[in-house]
């Protein structure tokens, strides 16, 4: 495998970015794939993720945020709030000890292993807003490789359902292109 967490994050902040400037003004209202969330829904849960990962970027631990709705944690142009996040992640990035290792509930691991997960959320997150606004979203091969990779390891019960990251995993077409069937194995329908 070629691709690095650290340039899945990179470059998943320029995927999402390329999304997030294709919603109009009212498009943050529209239904997304993310049960009873709305688009922004999706962007407050992302930022969330992604200042999860600029925490482990500078080498403290994460916290998260309390808010009813992911949604209430994006105050002004959602826009403008999402350019802040990605600038403030590249920032973090430069330089940043990828092997230093954390402790995590799951134990010793290094920046690089835990910048994994907002990495591919950056990804499965861009679809999931471009659904929500008609626009097309492929996921590139090489962060598909990644995902599966770095998430196959740890058992369903820790991944799926109602404390884990992903819904079960969804029928996937019999023509399914690879975006599709990656977008099934995060839970998600990827025609529906």
């Amino acid at each position: 495998m070629t691709a690095t967490s650290a340039a899945i994050f990179d470059s998943g902040l320029d995927a999402f970015g390329a999304v997030v400037a294709q919603v109009p003004a009212d498009g943050w209202e529209a239904s997304s794939p993310c049960e009873g969330w709305r688009a922004l829904d999706v962007l407050g849960h992302l930022s969330t993720s992604i200042d999860f990962g600029i925490s482990i970027l500078e080498g403290r631990q994460p916290t998260w945020p309390e808010a009813d709705r992911p949604g209430d944690l994006i105050e002004g142009d959602p826009v403008a709030t999402w350019e802040a996040t990605a600038q403030r992640a590249r920032g973090a990035l430069v330089g940043a000890d990828l092997d230093q290792v954390m402790d995590t509930p799951m134990g010793p691991r290094t920046v690089a292993d835990r910048l994994a997960f907002p990495g591919i959320d950056l990804y499965v997150h861009a679809w999931d807003i471009g659904r929500a606004i008609g626009v097309d979203v492929e996921v590139p091969d090489e962060v598909i490789e990644f995902a599966h990779h770095y998430i196959d390891p740890f058992p369903d019960e820790m991944l799926r359902g109602p404390n884990g990251s992903f819904g079960p995993e969804a029928d996937v077409p019999d023509d399914a292109t690879p975006t599709e069937a990656f977008i099934a194995w995060t839970g998600r329908a990827p025609r529906g």
